[in-house]
């Protein structure tokens, strides 16, 4: 018995890099969006919640979750904050090594929550993919070593020798695990995180087999519910691709008649200057005017009016990005 609890104290040692490393992944959100800068004030630039929206598009399996969320600002806002003080304290505790397996627990479900949400953003090297795999693989080690002789745990089973023999503490905190831990056990739940990583990789971005895709390089812009009266055209847009970290910049809208001449059009100064009560947001992520054009945050959902007394000739309605990338709907009535 001593020796294995000398190999448990070996073993929690030897992952010390990895536990200060993902302790401190985790409490450093808290930090930036709370220390170096507020980040949990709704409507303001960096507002993490309009961060949470642009993961809704392609989540997996918490799709409807973060649609309540975000098409609910108050709550939207009680999760960002209940999220980060838990961010906090999970970060904290395991950078101290204490209570250790616990908090490789919430390690598992913050990385699996990443992974699912938005595990299929990232422009340069599938960014947040990596940082969800890792998160669980890391959590999953944790859990199964504990902390050693640099920890709190350490620390109190040193104090508290009676410890040693609590099945509490040791499913809790550091220390030998119960038998019920095998090396099928381990060897089961190594499998399934190598396999969950081999299927997300492959659904996110096609890593595995296949066309290897992004959805994080260039912008994609849906449009659909079209409304056609005698004075406008509303229709909804929705953006469900690009960089997170800036928007789609519109400066261009027209609208199309059947032989493909332009009845109506609106260019960059237009858009710059689009009426507000011709916007109706639908997310916290907003389509709102920008200084040269109409901007298009990732994930953002709204229903554009365009006044026109042509309205009811209208046949294509086409959007053009400043990037040259032109999307196109026609309508069928």
């Amino acid at each position: 018995m001593k020796n294995l609890n000398q190999h448990y104290q070996s073993a929690g040692l030897f992952t010390l890099a990895i536990r200060l490393v993902i302790g401190w992944t985790y409490f450093s959100a808290f930090w930036r969006r709370l220390i170096l800068d507020n980040k949990l004030i709704p409507n303001e630039a960096g507002y993490i919640g309009e961060k949470f929206n642009h993961f809704l598009p392609h989540a997996l399996g918490i799709k409807p979750l973060i649609e309540h969320l975000v098409l609910h600002p108050d709550q939207l806002q009680f999760a960002m904050v209940s999220f980060t003080i838990v961010e906090a304290i999970v970060g904290l505790f395991i950078i101290l090594g204490l209570f250790t397996r616990l908090m490789s627990i919430g390690i598992f479900g913050l990385a699996m929550g990443i992974l699912l949400g938005s595990g299929w953003i990232g422009t340069t090297c599938l960014d947040e993919w990596q940082i969800g795999v890792l998160g669980i693989a890391s959590g999953f080690a944790l859990f199964l070593t504990g902390s050693g002789y640099y920890s709190l745990d350490h620390y109190f089973l040193n104090k508290n020798p009676q410890l040693i023999d609590s099945k509490a503490f040791k499913w809790l905190g550091s220390g030998l695990l119960p038998e019920i831990i095998t090396k099928r056990v381990v060897l089961v739940g190594a499998l399934f995180i190598f396999g969950l990583t081999l299927y997300t990789n492959q659904y996110f971005h096609g890593g595995v087999y296949g066309t290897l895709h992004n959805k994080s390089v260039k912008p994609k812009v849906e449009l659909s519910n079209v409304v056609l009266t005698s004075s406008a055209v509303t229709f909804e847009v929705y953006r469900t691709e690009g960089a997170d970290v800036y928007g789609s910049f519109l400066i261009g809208i027209q609208l199309l008649d059947e032989k493909n001449q332009i009845l109506e059009e609106r260019n960059g100064v237009d858009l710059a200057q689009f009426p507000l009560k011709n916007i109706h947001n639908h997310y916290v992520a907003k389509i709102k005017p920008g200084k040269h054009s109409l901007i298009i945050p990732l994930g953002a959902k709204a229903d554009l009016t365009v006044n026109s007394n042509k309205a009811k000739l209208v046949k294509t309605i086409r959007l053009i990005d400043i990037s040259g990338i032109v999307w196109e709907h026609q309508i069928n009535h």
